[in-house]
């Protein structure tokens, strides 16, 4: 049985990938009428850095969600964006409950202005959790991106599961 964060990042990457699955490169990059100067493929680049980033500080103990790869090719193509998603699911699902409860650090700059980078200890399952919830947040960005180039995405897509849980509590209260 896989660990439940680990079921989390699947269930939330697969989102994506049902994303992913719904545009064209053309939809993936376009700002122009979005309302946005960032296009779907950017904000959708950035959730998969998060994954990445925690995916390689898990080898190293230090998390360091400053030096994201940023990486082009993966907000211009849905073709790399989906490949990338399967191999972060991949990793994802190697993970044991050993490496989830294990510690980290985590570095990040948090302050407009400030030169220094912030650190802080933590743990995987900790970062595991961030991650899924900066991809839902994103999410919410997309849907909106999304809705003004026409594309129409399930009303959970970017909703956070307590939302959802407390909307059906409220259906049957």
């Amino acid at each position: 049985m896989k660990p439940t964060l680990v079921s989390a990042v699947e269930d939330v990457l697969l989102q994506g990938s049902m994303l992913l699955n719904a545009l064209t490169d053309e939809e993936f990059t376009q700002t122009e009428g979005t309302g946005s100067r960032s296009a779907v493929g950017s904000h959708y680049r950035h959730v998969l850095d998060h994954f990445v980033c925690l995916l390689e500080g898990i080898k190293t103990g230090e998390v360091n969600y400053d030096h994201r790869r940023r990486n082009p090719v993966l907000e211009k193509s849905v073709t790399a964006a989906r490949v990338a998603t399967e191999d972060v699911i991949r990793k994802f699902r190697g993970l044991t409950p050993e490496t989830l409860r294990s510690n980290c650090f985590v570095m990040y700059t948090v302050g407009y202005g400030e030169d220094g980078i912030e650190k802080a200890s933590s743990n995987v399952a900790r970062e595991v959790m961030f991650c899924v919830g900066h991809a839902i947040h994103h999410y919410a960005i997309l849907k909106l991106l999304c809705t003004s180039l026409g594309v129409k995405l399930p009303y959970e897509f970017g909703v956070a599961p307590s939302t959802l849980k407390y909307q059906e509590e409220q259906l049957t209260a």
